[in-house]
């Protein structure tokens, strides 16, 4: 794992990004790492930083106020803030049913996501161009976790919007999970952008966002129709000209047999006909197709021999007809 990371974060990497950013730590600090943060780390070192700027960032106080305390990792080692208790963070991560948020309550959401990723922004400038140092690196993953988690919170609470919009639309045409799928890229993209200084609900923002997202499915959907104007039909992915062609060369099979018997090319002795005939009901133009085949017992009775008697005429007169199959039929 520590091979991959270092791997996706070489120079070429970092090229697509839009900010001078900083150099992944060393492989002994990238090994102390589990795999969560590991793959956080890869994250945050190749994809471009960006955050939602608010006038109060500016402010001393305002990390206080987000999230009660000033940032303080766990431990030592660790990669994580102590976190002070949050009603709407606590619940929403407990499974609780949150109701609606207030203008307010939103407004601290995304002030902590924001602020979060404005953090890991400054790490990264601060360290453009050089390798990231243990603590450094730490502080960089604990600032990453924050905002993941805020955004989580985010979601979570606007998850049913989703449901909501996905009902009302209803697009027939459409299939519903595709729907509920592209609403959720939709509300994500949503949460990325939104700037809650500007006084609005994020649910009209994220409204028109997810609705958009119906209209492409909508039109992707109306293309592929036009290529494809019938529905899926799995019956027509498998074809069944093996299973016909099989058909055809046994009842092949059968009428030559039959044949083989009435004219006798293969020199079988009157007992051994009637072994052939009675055993496997064929050979005789007028025996009913639809007759059972009789047992070795029962042939045995018409010819007054054994069943086993009746075995070895069977067998023999068998290999006589396989080789006037070969030579007269499957050799043509």
């Amino acid at each position: 794992m520590t091979a991959n990371v270092l791997e996706k974060l070489d120079g070429k990497s970092l090229a697509n990004s839009t900010l001078s950013v900083a150099k992944p730590p060393t492989e002994s600090v990238i090994k102390s790492l589990n795999v969560e943060d590991q793959v956080l780390l890869t994250r945050l070192l190749t994809e471009p930083a960006f955050y939602v700027d608010h006038p109060d960032f500016g402010n001393k106080s305002v990390e206080r106020k987000l999230f009660g305390a000033a940032a303080k990792l766990a431990d030592r080692y660790g990669t994580r803030f102590l976190e002070s208790p949050d009603e709407i963070t606590d619940a929403v991560m407990a499974g609780e049913r949150v109701p609606t948020l207030s203008h307010d309550q939103e407004r601290h959401l995304f002030m902590r996501y924001n602020y979060a990723r404005r953090q890991t922004s400054k790490i990264l400038a601060a360290n453009a161009g050089k390798s990231l140092s243990a603590a450094e690196t730490r502080q960089l993953l604990a600032w990453g976790h924050r905002a993941l988690s805020s955004r989580a919170v985010i979601v979570r609470v606007n998850l049913p919007l989703v449901l909501a919009m996905a009902k009302r639309t209803r697009l027939s045409s459409i299939d519903f999970n595709e729907m509920i799928s592209e609403g959720n890229m939709a509300l994500l993209r949503s949460v990325e952008k939104f700037d809650c200084a500007k006084g609005f609900k994020f649910s009209t923002y994220s409204c028109r966002a997810i609705l958009k997202s119906f209209s492409r499915v909508a039109m992707r959907a109306s293309r592929y129709r036009g290529k494809f104007p019938t529905e899926f039909d799995p019956s027509m992915e498998r074809s069944d000209f093996l299973d016909k062609k099989r058909a055809n060369v046994k009842s092949d099979c059968v009428s030559e047999l039959k044949d083989i018997l009435i004219a006798n090319v293969a020199g079988l002795s009157d007992v051994e006909r009637t072994v052939i005939t009675e055993r496997f009901a064929i050979g005789k133009p007028d025996i009913d197709d639809e007759a059972a085949p009789k047992t070795l017992e029962q042939v045995g009775r018409i010819i007054g021999v054994t069943k086993e008697r009746v075995r070895q005429i069977q067998n023999k007169a068998l290999k006589k007809i396989r080789v006037a199959l070969e030579e007269h039929y499957l050799a043509a």
